[in-house]
């Protein structure tokens, strides 16, 4: 051990950066679908040693010193990304004619930009960087911190985060209702680097320690928070979850809308199976409806027709205003509606963070003269919501909705009991095929479950639709590209342990604590050598 961390300390130039690369890439094996967390104990040692390396020269300036180690964060961020995301180039071949041209931009493109933050925790690290433990405790803290920043500089996208490699199962989900992802970011790292402490004089076994306690702490928080009884449900809620599995090719062709829609009504309006009453909620995907509300009335009078009484259906919509189809001040809205058994629109809520270059092209003005469009969401771009409120259900259930990947964002699901007691996400991961990402994407959705003690309702064009219990137990789901529905009587209980504001100060003292233990290692050096 000690002679392959030596060598991987004195590696320079492509040999350093291939290595970073490598290590980066495997790290991803530990996110959904292939749940292998055990590479990360082999990844992160690999980039301590690498970092253990990253000096540059006395004479140089201190900015010219950190290059070194940007290199190597940079490295080992862009083989995580690029194993990592590759699959969102699936979504330019959906129309290959159109945008095919993109694919390198996409592919590559956004995992060269989503490096510069592993750069920048690795530089943050190196900063604080000491002999032994020290330099793990400034790791764990520079990626908390780049992780952070991750979920919302530049409209955030936070996919991925290395903490849910700490989480492929509910038993190991059950901390996050306390640490929050920022707690759990920094924790997982600080886990997945202690073992680069075997090669060294000092520490080994205070590491040794301190792994074997926050591991069994980890575990043992899951499973007394599994075995635990849970609150008597108070009230009980039947629902409907509708995956059509419509092909993306046939999405927006008009002469094929009216057989989409009549997909969806037969798959909603089916006898119950044995053992399910009459569900209260239907539920069908993000713009599961395939034309404008505003232009086809009479969808609206079928859906009150097929709608018994009491019932509700949720369903996710291009919703227009401000014009015609045709005008020029016509804005769009990817939206959910509630629509009564009277065929009327109850309640609308729209999205509210939207995809970048998918829903709406930023710098629209500037790029549009050089020929650039939104890539794959529609015939049209979107506009943001201004805010999202809950939606009432039957039996007075408040329902928070959330469109797409906006579930993947921690913050912006700080569900409490004063805000909702369900959690509803839509999407149509159909852009992406039977890839990593829509499992990837269900990973990020069931953990918000978990973290906000609430169940999860997540309808999807052609999967994963799901009912998920507040403890990240998968109730039904219907899998890839199955077309059906499933009837789930789903208990709500608030589960929560802490409230979302009292996660995000969690998190943020982990974040300090470790701060703090780099500080002071990193002094402690300095002293000793001067």
């Amino acid at each position: 051990m000690e002679r392959l961390a030596g060598r991987i300390i004195l590696l320079w130039g492509w040999r350093r950066a291939l290595v970073a690369f490598l290590a980066g890439a495997l790290a991803v094996l530990a996110q959904a679908p292939y749940d292998f967390f055990a590479v990360c104990f082999i990844s992160f040692p690999l980039l301590v040693w690498l970092l253990d390396g990253a000096t540059g020269e006395a004479s140089d300036g201190w900015l010219r010193r950190l290059r070194p180690a940007f290199a190597i964060g940079w490295w080992f961020g862009f083989g995580y990304f690029l194993a990592g995301l590759w699959w969102i180039g699936q979504a330019l071949l959906v129309e290959a004619d159109s945008f095919a041209w993109a694919l390198p931009f996409a592919v590559v493109g956004i995992p060269l930009a989503l490096a510069f933050f592993y750069g920048f925790a690795t530089v943050v690290a190196r900063l604080l960087w000491s002999n032994d433990i020290g330099r793990i405790a400034a790791l764990a803290f520079g990626f908390g911190l780049a992780e952070w920043l991750r979920g919302f500089l530049f409209t955030g996208f936070p996919w991925n985060a290395i903490g849910y490699a700490a989480m492929p199962v509910p038993l190991l989900m059950q901390s996050v209702s306390v640490t929050g992802m920022v707690g759990m970011n920094a924790l997982a790292v600080f886990v997945f680097a202690l073992p680069a402490l075997l090669v060294a004089r000092r520490h080994v076994r205070l590491g040794a320690a301190l792994l074997v306690l926050l591991v069994a702490a980890h575990v043992g928080f899951g499973y007394v928070r599994l075995a635990a009884p849970e609150k008597p449900a108070e009230r009980n809620l039947d629902v409907r979850i509708v995956q059509p599995a419509v092909d993306l090719s046939e999405k927006w062709d008009a002469s094929v809308r009216d057989r989409i829609f009549a997909t969806m009504m037969g798959l909603s309006a089916k006898t119950p199976e044995p053992g399910h009453d009459k569900p209260q909620l239907i539920l069908w995907p993000e713009t599961s409806v395939p034309f404008l509300l505003t232009e086809r009335p009479d969808a609206l009078t079928a859906l009150g027709d097929m709608l018994g009484d009491g019932q509700l259906l949720i369903a996710g919509i291009v919703r227009e205003e401000g014009g015609s189809a045709a005008s020029a001040d016509a804005r769009y809205y990817n939206s959910v509606v509630a629509i009564d058994d009277k065929g009327e629109i109850a309640d609308a809520v729209d999205k509210v963070h939207l995809v970048p270059f998918g829903e709406y092209l930023p710098f629209a003005g500037l790029l549009g003269r050089f020929g650039l469009e939104q890539l794959v969401a529609g015939p049209m771009n979107f506009a943001a919501g201004n805010e999202r409120h809950p939606i009432t259900l039957p039996g007075g259930i408040r329902a928070l909705p959330f469109i797409c990947y906006e579930v993947i964002f921690p913050d912006l699901v700080a569900v409490d009991a004063t805000s909702a007691e369900l959690i509803v996400n839509v999407t149509n991961d159909a852009w992406f095929g039977d890839t990593p990402g829509p499992y990837q994407h269900f990973r990020q959705a069931q953990v918000r479950a978990v973290e906000n003690g609430v169940p999860l309702l997540r309808a999807a064009n052609n999967g994963i639709s799901a009912v998920v219990d507040p403890r990240g137990r998968i109730v039904d789901a219907l899998a890839i590209d199955a077309r059906g529905a499933i009837d789930v009587r789903v208990p709500i209980s608030n589960q929560a342990i802490v409230s979302s504001g009292q996660r995000r100060f969690n998190g943020m003292l982990i974040m300090l604590l470790l701060a703090l233990a780099a500080c002071a290692l990193n002094v402690r050096q300095r002293l000793r050598v001067n």
